[in-house]
C-alpha cells in the first residue's frame, strides 16, 4: 500500500504552480537583462562621424572649385576678397633703355621689355628690372613679390616653397613695398600680410595659366636667347622715369611697340606708337635681344 502510493506521487503531473514559478523565473530574467546601451551609442556617434566626414569632404570639394578655371567660372579670382582688377592693353614692348611709368606698385600689366624675366619657377634674391617682370606675367605667370625688411626666415622659406620648381612661377623682392607680401598676375594683385595666407594659394590656382584672364597663356617662360640673363638680371630701379623723357614709356603706350612676341623676332614690327614708320630703305630688325616665342 504504501509502495502504490508512491508510485502514485511519482507519477503525478506538475501542477499549475510550476509554471507559473517558470514564467516569473523568465519575466524576472529579462528584467534583470541590460539594454546594450554602450554599443547603441557608439552606433549612432560612428554614424554622426560618417555623416559629418561626408559632408566636410562635399564641403571641401565645393570650396576647392570655386579656385577652378571654367567656362562658367573665367575668374574664380573673384572669389578672393581683397584682390585688384585693372584691364590693360597687351602685346606692348619696350626696349633694354626704355622705362615705363607704372600705374601700380608693384605694378601687374601694361607695356613692358622684350624680353621676359625666366618664370620656370626661378627664385630672384635681388629685385629685378620692373619691365622684365611684367612681360613673365602675361605669358600667364604669376609673381610674388615681397618686402625684404619684413619677409624672413620661415616666411621667406614658405613662399619660396610655393614657387621653386613651379612652372608659371616667380619671386622677388620689392624694395619698400607697402605691405609684406604682394601677388601679381596679369591685371590682378592681392596684396597681404601673412605668409600663411590661404589666399595665396587661392590665387595661383585661379590665375597661373588662366587662358581666359592672360593676355599670352602658354608663352614661354625659359630665358635661353632672349637677351635676359637669369644668372645676372638687369637691376630694378627705385627712382621713378621721369616724365618728358623720351625713354619714358608711359602707361597709354605711347612710345612703345605695338607687337606680338612672334612679330618682334624675326618679323618686321610695326611702327612705336605716336611715331613716324620708318623711312624707306631704313632697317625694321628686332633689337640682338628681342626673344623668340
Amino acid at each position: 500500500m504504501a509502495s502504490g502510493t508512491k508510485s502514485k506521487g511519482a507519477n503525478k503531473p506538475k501542477g499549475k504552480g510550476s509554471s507559473v514559478n517558470k514564467a516569473r523565473r523568465s519575466v524576472v530574467g529579462t528584467a534583470r537583462k541590460p539594454k546594450p546601451w554602450g554599443m547603441i551609442v557608439g552606433i549612432i556617434v560612428i554614424i554622426a562621424l560618417a555623416g559629418g566626414v561626408f559632408t566636410y569632404a562635399f564641403m571641401e570639394i565645393d570650396a576647392k572649385e570655386k579656385w577652378i578655371v571654367s567656362e562658367d567660372n573665367q575668374d574664380p579670382s573673384e572669389n578672393i576678397p581683397g584682390v585688384v582688377r585693372k584691364d590693360y592693353e597687351a602685346a606692348q614692348h619696350v626696349t633694354a633703355e626704355q622705362r615705363v611709368a607704372y600705374d601700380q606698385s608693384p605694378p601687374f600689366g601694361g607695356p613692358h621689355d622684350n624680353a621676359w624675366a625666366e618664370c620656370n619657377g626661378t627664385v630672384y634674391p635681388n629685385p629685378v628690372r620692373t619691365e622684365n617682370l611684367v612681360h613673365s606675367l602675361e605669358h600667364g605667370s604669376v609673381w610674388i613679390a615681397y618686402n625684404p625688411d619684413q619677409v624672413k626666415g620661415k616666411d621667406l622659406d614658405t613662399l619660396k616653397a610655393k614657387v621653386e620648381g613651379q612652372p608659371y612661377m616667380l619671386m622677388s623682392p620689392w624694395p619698400n613695398l607697402d605691405k609684406p607680401i604682394s601677388l601679381q598676375s596679369w591685371g590682378h594683385q592681392l596684396k597681404l600680410s601673412s605668409a600663411t595666407d590661404e589666399r595665396i594659394d587661392q590665387f595661383i590656382t585661379s590665375l597661373r595659366q588662366n587662358n581666359y584672364q592672360n593676355p599670352e597663356p602658354g608663352g614661354r617662360c625659359d630665358a635661353q636667347g632672349t637677351g635676359f640673363d637669369v644668372t645676372n638680371p638687369p637691376p630694378y630701379v627705385a627712382e621713378a622715369p621721369k616724365a618728358g623723357d623720351p625713354n619714358t614709356v608711359t602707361m597709354d603706350g605711347k612710345g612703345a611697340t605695338d607687337a606680338t612676341d612672334e612679330e618682334m623676332n624675326g618679323q618686321t614690327p610695326p611702327p612705336a606708337t605716336g611715331t613716324a614708320p620708318p623711312a624707306s630703305g631704313a632697317s625694321t630688325a628686332p633689337p640682338a635681344t628681342a626673344p623668340s616665342q
